[in-house]
C-alpha cells in the first residue's frame, strides 16, 4: 500500500474502532491551509478532534510518536476554525490521537485521551 492509501485505511479502521467505544463520528477530513483534522466526533458531552496515525514499520518510530508539538497547535488552530465554522457544538473539547501500528499480522489501536485542550 502507498502513504495514502495506508493513511485511509487507518482512518476506517480508526472510526470502527472509536464507534465500538462510543463515539459518534460527525465528520471526516476537515480541511483547512496547512492540513486537516482527521476525525472529528463526539464522545458523550465532548467535541473531539482526533488525530490518526498509522504505520506499517518501526523504521521511523512508533505511529504516536509523530504527532509533537506543532501538530497539536495546528490541530489547536484548525478546531477554533472549526468551531467558527458551526452551531450547536458542546462547549466541552478536546483532542485525542489514535495510533495504528500495521507492522505485525494483526492492527494494533491506541487510543491516547487529552492529547492538548
Amino acid at each position: 500500500m502507498n502513504n495514502l492509501a495506508t493513511g485511509k485505511y487507518g482512518e476506517d479502521l480508526a472510526c470502527l474502532y472509536l464507534q465500538k467505544m462510543g463515539y459518534k463520528i460527525i465528520e471526516r477530513n476537515f480541511r483547512i491551509r496547512g492540513g486537516e483534522i482527521d476525525i472529528i466526533a463526539r464522545d458523550g458531552k465532548t467535541l473531539v478532534y482526533i488525530e490518526v496515525k498509522t504505520r506499517s514499520s518501526h523504521k521511523f518510530g512508533l505511529p504516536e510518536e509523530s504527532v509533537n508539538y506543532y501538530k497539536i497547535k495546528f490541530l489547536e488552530r484548525a478546531a477554533k476554525f472549526y468551531r467558527l465554522q458551526r452551531s450547536n457544538l458542546p462547549d466541552l473539547e478536546r483532542i485525542d490521537v489514535v495510533s495504528i501500528d500495521l507492522s505485525g499480522s494483526k492492527p494494533i489501536i491506541k487510543l491516547i485521551k487529552n492529547a492538548s485542550f
